[in-house]
């Protein structure tokens, strides 16, 4: 029953994800191994987003941890449950909780153990800058465990990198890039703990840096800013990262393909009026109350999951009242067409 549940979660979400998004592009999904353990370890922009963005399309059934601040409801825990989300604590939780990451490793070690596959955030926070942060070594802990279990596991550590046009604007674009599998068991310096999490870090670090964007830290700020300018094809981290190790943008003398948002400025009107309620729902009651910047799309694509398969059947009751369920069906297939195509056309 567990699992009829899991996949009916799991297809809604993505169809969900794929309607929301203007465009999900995949890349190097053919490097994620089907049968051996993994560890998924992207880079950390947006939220909630990035770990079901993963979940949906990566051709695995992954548990995800996830900040515990966020199971704070024994309703959603139910769900969270349900969608393999496991809680890790950080001192922020108050240094009592950290106690309780002993019990959580041991589980992921055991599910690695079974040829599971686990996702986990290697920066151990979000953050909207495009970088990647210097890693912490917890998730080096969980793969020690789990060798400690089972030193003949071959766990594989894939890389991800989550790139998005703009991550707290709708309309939106991401591309997901899996890069290679990296053997957990080549990393290992004998006798060296130290040295073997530097080692595991610093690899799985520089294949971070050539799957998502990344701007030094050093006068982040100003970088940024000339890299904008350039309207750079963000969704090509391959392409944006040449351009950044050029310096052609400090110049102005390199400027990729961009969209100029036309459309969207021509049919955000009939957009606007068609989806009031819903729009008016986010902007006076939602938004107001999003606590961090990286929540901001979290926050409006649950609103759209729960909010836009009612809002549809209110309308269709409406009009069908009014004109007939023929009618009715017409218009809310309509609107729904017209929702999909403004989606995926806007940024274009």
């Amino acid at each position: 029953m567990k699992n009829i549940a899991y996949f009916v979660i799991k297809f809604w979400i993505r169809t969900s994800l794929h309607l929301y998004f203007g465009k999900i592009k995949i890349d190097g999904l053919s490097n994620v191994p089907l049968k051996k353990p993994v560890l998924f370890l992207p880079n950390h922009q947006n939220a909630l987003l990035d770990p079901l963005l993963i979940a949906v399309d990566c051709n695995r059934k992954p548990y995800f941890l996830t900040r515990s601040d966020v199971f704070k409801s024994s309703i959603l825990n139910k769900l969270f449950e349900l969608v393999r989300m496991i809680p890790i604590y950080r001192i922020r939780d108050g240094r009592a909780t950290l106690k309780h990451n002993e019990l959580i490793f041991d589980k992921c070690a055991n599910l690695l153990g079974n040829g599971e596959a686990l996702l986990m955030f290697p920066e151990a926070n979000h953050n909207l800058e495009r970088r990647v942060r210097p890693l912490s070594k917890g998730f080096t802990r969980l793969l020690f465990r789990a060798l400690k279990q089972n030193p003949k596991l071959d766990i594989q550590l894939v890389p991800v990198g989550l790139n998005y046009s703009s991550a707290t604007q709708f309309t939106d674009e991401v591309s997901i890039y899996f890069g290679k599998p990296i053997a957990l068991n080549e990393l290992f310096i004998v006798a060296d703990e130290r040295a073997t999490i530097e080692n595991i870090k610093d690899k799985v670090s520089l294949s971070l840096q050539k799957l998502t964007t990344h701007l030094s830290e050093e006068n982040y700020d100003e970088k940024i800013a000339k890299l904008n300018a350039s309207k750079p094809d963000y969704l090509n981290p391959i392409e944006t990262n040449k351009i950044i190790k050029d310096g052609k943008y400090f110049y102005g003398t390199h400027e990729l393909k961009y969209k100029n948002g036309i459309l969207n400025r021509l049919i955000y009107p009939f957009f606007l009026v068609g989806n009031l309620p819903v729009i008016l729902l986010w902007k006076l009651w939602l938004k107001p109350k999003v606590w961090e910047p990286e929540f901001t799309d979290t926050l409006r694509f649950a609103l759209s999951l729960l909010v836009f398969p009612m809002y549809y059947f209110l309308l269709f009751e409406i009009f069908n009242y009014y004109l007939g369920w023929s009618s009715g069906l017409i218009i809310i297939i309509g609107l729904f067409l017209f929702n999909w195509i403004y989606v995926k056309c806007s940024r274009r």
